[in-house]
C-alpha cells in the first residue's frame, strides 16, 4: 500500500472540495468582524449624563455658601448651616446613586476643556464616543430649578 493511503492518507489525496465546504472553512480561518448595533442613550440617560455634571456644581456652590454662612454674623446662620448640611448630604446621595446607575449602563462622562463659553464634555456609552455642550445659562437655569426642587421636598418634610 501506499503511504497516501496509510491512516487518513486517502482523504488528503483527495483534490475535490465542495464549494460550500471551500467558503465554511475560509469563513473559519478569516472571521469577520461582528458588526455592533449602536444603541443610543435613551432620553433619560441623556438626563442621568446631564446630572452627573449638574450635582458636582451644585454641591460645590453650596458648600461655598456654608462656608460664607460658618464666619457670617448672622443670627440664623446655625439654622442656615444646617440646611446647607442636608441639602450637602441629599446631592451626594444622588450622586452617588447617579454614578453607580451611569456604570450600571456602561456609560462614562469626561470633560473637554475647549477655550469658549460652553461647557464641554464626552461621554462613552457602550464602547461608543459622543461629544455634549451645555451653555452656561443653562447650566444655570437648570441648577436654580433643581436646587428649588430640593428645598422644596426639604421644607415639605420639614411639615411633616
Amino acid at each position: 500500500m501506499s503511504k497516501k493511503l496509510e491512516g487518513n492518507g486517502r482523504w488528503e489525496s483527495s483534490r475535490m472540495m465542495l464549494p460550500q465546504h471551500k467558503e465554511a472553512l475560509i469563513a473559519r480561518q478569516n472571521p469577520e468582524p461582528e458588526v455592533k448595533q449602536v444603541q443610543k442613550p435613551t432620553e433619560e440617560e441623556h438626563e442621568m449624563i446631564l446630572n452627573s455634571i449638574l450635582l458636582p456644581m451644585m454641591l460645590t456652590m453650596i458648600e461655598r455658601n456654608g462656608k460664607e454662612f460658618e464666619v457670617s454674623t448672622n443670627m440664623l446662620r446655625r439654622y442656615y448651616i444646617a440646611a446647607t448640611q442636608i441639602l450637602m448630604n441629599r446631592i451626594h446621595a444622588e450622586m452617588v446613586k447617579n454614578k453607580n446607575e451611569l456604570k450600571a449602563r456602561k456609560i462614562r462622562v469626561f470633560e473637554d476643556i475647549r477655550p469658549d463659553e460652553d461647557l464641554h464634555y464626552k461621554y462613552l456609552c457602550r464602547g461608543y464616543e459622543y461629544p455634549f455642550s451645555v451653555m452656561r445659562d443653562v447650566v444655570k437655569s437648570r441648577i436654580s430649578i433643581k436646587l428649588g426642587e430640593y428645598v422644596k421636598t426639604l421644607l415639605h418634610q420639614m411639615r411633616e
